[in-house]
Formats: structure tokens, sequence, C-alpha cells
């Protein structure tokens, strides 16, 4: 039984990108009810919007099977859980002066958009907890991939004293509860990624201590291969960039490079962006653009939604919720 938002968004989202939402949402729906998986790839700044609210639960609720995300998504949901009383939010962003901008870098906020993460609480936090779990497996000669690492902070329990969100609202916390398969492509660019680096810098760690984005992709050719049959695997995606387009390769990958002609095709695919689709942009490509790069099939649900993903999203999970 359908919820009230649910109920709510089938009698009134009937035309244009709100009707493209319900579509979406029901395409992604009857794919879990035909057994199949689902990879949600996150882009943009979707950690600091809180979408950990509403993608924790389907987490928990077995309505995602795997998760691709920017370094900066991987970090930032667990920066709010344990700095969320420091941010500072600036809703008349629109109008700030360079200096007033400068202000900000003064006081040590990092702005993203209306919202304003705080250095020494959520970057030094972590940084001082990754140092340590870092240092031991660098002087052990073990290797983990970043997502490892932060699950291995987010299970010791070091973090709980911090806490200033109801842990249920992270979807790291989630994830990392499941062991849920997590690939984050170009983790370097990420705040955590440059700091790892500041350390290999100065020689106190080993760079191979980090597994690389080439052994990401080769552990997701592995993941695919053994959890792409029957209904297979769809590919809901939230912004553009990395997050989506490194993921959804590893079909061509295995098709044309590794010769394995029977790999299937991703077999649901969404997008939600506010980019426009304009010349050679990845992010703003409609979807029949991956069918020639041996992505999508022609027969692959496709569905975009042309709106600000903090709105959709959110929308789209308390479908899937029933909520």
């Amino acid at each position: 039984m359908k919820g009230p938002i649910s109920q709510f968004i089938e009698k009134n989202y009937l035309h244009f990108n709100a009707a493209a939402l319900v579509d979406a949402a029901k395409g992604y729906e009857e794919h879990l009810l035909d057994n199949g998986k689902m990879m949600i790839t996150l882009a943009g700044a979707m950690s600091t919007a809180e979408l950990g609210k509403s993608l924790a639960e389907m987490i928990r609720q077995d309505k995602v099977h795997i998760i691709s995300c920017t370094g900066a998504n991987l970090e930032e949901d667990i920066m709010n859980l344990v700095a969320h009383n420091s941010y500072k939010r600036v809703p008349n962003y629109r109008d700030l002066s360079p200096q007033e901008e400068w202000d900000l870098l003064e006081n040590h906020f990092n702005r993203v958009t209306d919202t304003c993460i705080p250095e020494e609480e959520a970057f030094r936090r972590l940084q001082s907890h990754l140092f340590d779990i870092w240092n031991n497996a660098d002087s052990k000669g073990e290797r983990y991939f970043p997502h490892e690492f932060m699950y291995q902070m987010i299970n010791s329990g070091v973090l709980k004293q911090y806490y200033e969100i109801d842990p249920k609202d992270s979807w790291m916390v989630a994830a990392a509860e499941k062991n849920l398969p997590i690939v984050v492509p170009g983790w370097e660019d990420s705040t955590m990624g440059n700091i790892f680096a500041s350390y290999c810098i100065k020689g106190q760690f080993k760079p191979t201590t980090m597994k690389s984005g080439i052994e990401y992709m080769m552990w997701l050719a592995d993941w695919y291969t053994k959890n792409s049959s029957g209904k297979g695997v769809g590919f809901f995606q939230i912004g553009g960039g990395i997050a989506g387009d490194f993921p959804i390769c590893v079909v061509p990958m295995l098709y044309q490079d590794m010769e394995m002609h029977d790999v299937p095709f991703w077999s649901y695919f969404c997008q939600i962006s506010d980019s426009t689709t304009s010349y050679g942009s990845y992010s703003g490509a409609v979807p029949n653009e991956k069918i020639t790069w041996g992505k999508l099939d022609i027969t692959t649900p496709k569905f975009i939604i042309e709106s600000d993903a903090t709105i959709v999203a959110p929308l789209i999970f308390a479908y899937l919720l029933d909520l």
C-alpha cells in the first residue's frame, strides 16, 4: 500500500518532468520486482544536500545494491554526521561579494551553494582518525579501497562521540553496516584524497596503500559479471560526471575489450540532471547516445528527468519506499 507522498505524486505528477519522475520510479520498482539489481551514482554535492535521509533507508531495504560516488560524496555524508551543528547556511549565496566569500574562507568555511562546511569540525575531525587507519595499513603493508578505509572508521565506533544527527540519516552508516559495494572513481579529487596525497608527498605513506581507480574498474568488472544475470543491473544516475561515466563504461569494456560477447547491457537507465543538452556534454547527453557506445540496449527502459536532483531523488525514493 502506497503512502500519502506516493499517492500525491501519482495524482498530481502527470505531465512533463513530473510525469518522467513517475515513469522512472515505476520502472525502478518493476526492475526490483523482477529481481533486478540497481546501481545508484552520486555526483554533485548530494551528501551535503543530506540525501542520506532517504538514501539510507533505500540501502537498508535492499533497494540499491551498489553505489558509485565521487570522493566528495563519500566523505561529506560522514562530515554531516559528525559536524552538522557547525554547518552554516547562506540563503543569500547569490548575492555574496568576493569579499564576503573571502571572509567565509578566513573563518574556515567552505561553501557549497547555500551550505558552508566547517573545516575544523568536519575535515580535520575525519583527518585525525583516518590518519591512524591509513598509518596502520601502511605500516603493515596492507592495501584498501577509499571506501573500505571509511567503513573501517565508521565500524570502529571512533566517530560515535561526535554524532550530531541520527545515524539512521547517514547513508554511509547504512552502507557500512551492510558492507555495500561502492566504487569511488577519481577519489583523489576530494578533500581526504588531497590530504592523503599530501602525506605521500611528505613521505609518510606509500601511494600504493590506497587502491587505485584502475583496481576499482577491475573489481567492478568482476562484480558486474557475477551480478548481471537474470533481469540484470539497472543504472540510476544522479547528476553526471565521473560518478556516472566511470561505472557505465564497464559494459562496453567487457564486451569490446575483454571480448565477452554475452555480457548484458545495463537493463534500466534513469538520469536526473539539470545539465542542458549541449555540444559534447556528457552530463547533458540524451540516453540514446549511450546506445552508440555499447552501454544501453535499444530495449533498455530509458528515463531522463531534467530537474534539481535534491527535489527529484527524495520523491522517487519515497515512492519506492511506499511513503
